[in-house]
């Protein structure tokens, strides 16, 4: 069975037995009213709990109308700064405010360096680059997170070195934050630019505010018409019938509901570079919490390890229709969900319809409790006296394999004698309807390779279980504003592995008594510490070289 809802210049393609299943739910959202009562702003969907915190975040549904204006004036700010020979932007910002621009950045063709890490080599790297023609874009609503902060300051060292102060300084900083954040207060007396970021929206619903567009925008992309798909979907968002987010958030519900709560996310070719990690964040850290919640695996493609139908997942394609003859790849009757339109639009459809699942799935999709563990645990790190890790993580490994430290609980690689035993062990304990996820502290170009533990934990996994256990792969810290809800607030059936390296370059944080080095690792053992206080088993591999120890992570899993 399939059906295809197709409105507002987007198309949703449902298929096989979850057609069924999403009715029911479909039903349930129409006869309460939800698609009325959440484009009119009602705060009451998700509960006399969430009330408070759905009153001052549902904004994101007028965005398209409210950032008409915003365009031409990032526009304008663009030029005065290539005027200025300011044609190299950087952007420091988590979450939201930093995987929405970079979608649309990519999208778009222009250059923008993203920098939502703490990575000494990766953070180094981008001050490498020509001073003169630097612009740095902040963008943190809350305006207190540890990784801007300690960005800002690093880049504001770096400018003064090449000489430059003052009023020269102050216009190569743009900042998006929120009125009276700590982050507006130090933007102001310095003299720098300042963009509003809108109160009544969070961060990941932010994408076409301030938050999202305005870092792309001054990297050269135009963003004026994202806002103008986004707005051709609106008037359907107030319909009962053929609304294709209400009938997208039915069946993300509806898949959480009957167990298929993984959703295995491939792009086929929808020319939207990065969509598929930014639905990870909103969906991941919108509906993971109170035990509840969906788990997004990111694959590289419709014919990568780890997509294959299994009883607790759902398959989700980016770009050509499941059911559309040019379609490649194993779709077949069990890939339930096809997505397909413009960007803009596509942003406003996964928001509606993630609010609408956790609606279903009975949470606040506004708040996200838990990212608090674990930036509780790397401050408390960073106020030690005595250096970070030794006072809370042992630094004594329990095996040592050439490039390799193993940091693992005993009863876990108990008789375990090579990392190929490591890895099998963890894969091993991942339960039925869990899932094992890879958390890289390290530099996502430098250390890209990284990447490929994922298929390649997948293939292994099915091999040795003899049946499919979901991969996640996140680079950390941006994990922790994505994912990082999930592991702390979902379902406790996750199994993790934590990768950290050393660091031959390091970044000082002026004004601050910790580096950037120290400053990752301190996010990196705070995150660890929050996922062995809920009972998880999580193993952290130190790579005394990151390339060779990546080179042999590999090996471990291919030879």
């Amino acid at each position: 069975m399939t059906a295809v809802v197709t409105a507002g210049g987007v198309s949703v393609t449902i298929r096989g037995a979850v057609v069924d299943e999403s009715e029911t739910i479909l039903s349930r959202l129409v006869s309460d009213g939800v698609p009325r009562s959440l484009t009119s702003g009602h705060a009451g969907l998700w509960g006399p709990d969430a009330a408070r915190e759905a009153s001052r975040r549902l904004g994101w549904l007028r965005l398209p109308e409210r950032s008409r204006a915003l365009p031409a004036r990032l526009a304008e700010l663009a030029g005065a700064a290539r005027d200025a020979g300011l044609d190299r932007v950087v952007l420091a910002g988590v979450g939201g405010a930093a995987l929405a621009p970079e979608v649309i950045a990519r999208t778009c063709g222009v250059p923008l360096t993203v920098l939502d890490t703490t990575d000494p080599l990766e953070v180094g790297r981008a001050l490498d680059g020509d001073p003169l023609r630097t612009l740095v874009v902040v963008a943190d609503p809350p305006g207190d997170n540890v990784e801007t902060d300690a960005l800002r300051r690093v880049f504001e060292a770096a400018f003064g070195e090449a000489g430059i102060t003052g009023a020269d300084l102050a216009r190569r900083f743009v900042v998006v934050t929120d009125p009276g954040s700590p982050l507006a207060e130090a933007a102001g007396a310095a003299g720098y630019r300042l963009l509003p970021a809108p109160g009544d929206v969070g961060g990941r619903y932010a994408a076409l505010s301030a938050l999202g567009l305005a870092p792309a925008a001054l990297a050269g992309a135009d963003v004026a018409g994202l806002l103008e798909d986004a707005a051709e979907l609106v008037p359907v968002l107030a319909q009962p019938y053929e609304n294709p987010a209400l009938a997208l958030g039915a069946v993300l519900g509806a898949s959480a509901l009957v167990g298929r709560d993984k959703l295995l996310i491939a792009d086929n070719g929808s020319g939207l570079r990065g969509l598929d990690g930014w639905i990870e964040h909103l969906v991941a850290e919108s509906t993971g919490k109170d035990g509840r919640g969906l788990l997004p695996v990111v694959v590289e493609g419709v014919d990568a390890p780890g997509f294959e139908p299994a009883e607790d997942v759902r398959r989700v394609v980016l770009g050509t229709r499941p059911d559309d003859p040019a379609a490649h790849g194993p779709f077949g009757e069990e890939t339930a969900l096809g997505v397909s339109g413009p960007l803009g639009a596509q942003f406003l459809l996964w928001q509606y319809a993630t609010a609408v699942a956790c609606r279903v799935l009975g949470v606040n999709p506004f708040d996200q409790p838990d990212v608090r563990a674990s930036e509780r645990n790397t401050a408390a790190l960073l106020r030690a006296e005595e250096g970070l890790a030794p006072t809370v993580i042992s630094r004594v490994p329990a095996l040592v394999c050439d490039e390799v430290e193993v940091h693992a609980p005993e009863e876990l690689v108990r008789g375990v004698t090579d990392l190929t035993g490591v890895l099998e062990a963890l894969l091993e304990a991942v339960p039925d309807g869990g899932y094992l996820a890879v958390m890289a502290y390290l530099d996502r170009e430098g250390d890209a390779a990284a990447a490929g533990l994922r298929g390649l934990l997948a293939a292994r996994g099915e091999a040795i279980r003899k049946r499919p256990a979901p991969v996640t792969f996140g680079w950390g810290p941006r994990l922790l504003h994505t994912t990082g809800q999930y592991h702390k607030g979902g379902p406790q059936n996750g199994v993790f592995l934590q990768l950290t390296g050393e660091a031959p370059r390091d970044v000082a944080v002026p004004g601050r008594p910790y580096s950037l080095r120290e400053l990752q690792l301190a996010q990196a053992f705070g995150d660890l510490r929050a996922l062995r206080s809920v009972g998880r088993p999580a193993v952290r591999l130190h790579l005394r070289d990151r390339a060779a120890g990546v080179a042999r992570l590999v090996a471990a899993l291919t030879d």
